[in-house]
């Protein structure tokens, strides 16, 4: 598997929001903003049915989603956000009839099936050049993406560590994809 750089402008994520938003898919544009704001795999977020996030009885979206990792078989548990709520309404409201048991992203072959892993790569890969992001992009950059920004507004190592459910910090340090330009960012800031 070939190694993927995480989105470090946030310019060029509000671009990509922008475009997918423009380009009227917005089952593709929520799959982007909940994979940004989640910091989930792919197959977990291809896994997810509305009855994870939407609470039926109550007709509001939940707080915390709850799943067990594909990959690992360990338990998760993440707040939903404004970001990845609103992108979420959207799709809602363009889905004429919702089922608890429905697939968030489905494909358009078949019945209540979720987009396959390819799928979801050719969906991020184009979108990102199509708004001229050149780093080496794949899905998980998606979750790269969130973990980089995450550290860069100063969340301490150990809680991305733990939010990844990551086992050490140095598969967690990978995840950040520091750069030089992050390291040369840290020698302008501390001038002794």
């Amino acid at each position: 598997m070939e190694r993927v750089e995480p989105i470090r402008s946030e310019k060029k994520i509000k671009d990509l929001k922008k475009y997918l938003l423009g380009s009227n898919n917005i089952r593709n544009y929520t799959l982007i903003v909940l994979g940004l704001n989640s910091a989930l795999r792919i197959s977990d977020i291809l896994e997810l049915k509305w009855c994870n996030i939407y609470d039926f009885e109550e007709r509001t979206f939940k707080s915390h989603v709850y799943i067990k990792e594909k990959k690992t078989g360990k338990d998760k548990k993440f707040l939903l956000n404004k970001n990845a709520i609103d992108a979420l309404k959207k799709l809602k409201k363009e889905l004429e009839h919702i089922k608890p048991a429905d697939y968030i992203f489905t494909s358009r072959e078949g019945q209540n099936k979720p987009i396959t892993r390819s799928m979801a790569l050719k969906i991020v890969k184009s979108c990102c050049a199509a708004v001229g992001i050149k780093a080496q992009i794949g899905c998980h950059s998606l979750r790269k993406t969130f973990g980089y920004h995450s550290w860069k507004k100063g969340v301490p190592l150990p809680v991305l560590m733990e939010l990844y459910n990551h086992s050490n910090q140095s598969v967690t340090k990978l995840y950040l994809g520091i750069s030089q330009d992050d390291l040369d960012e840290v020698y302008r800031l501390v001038e002794l």
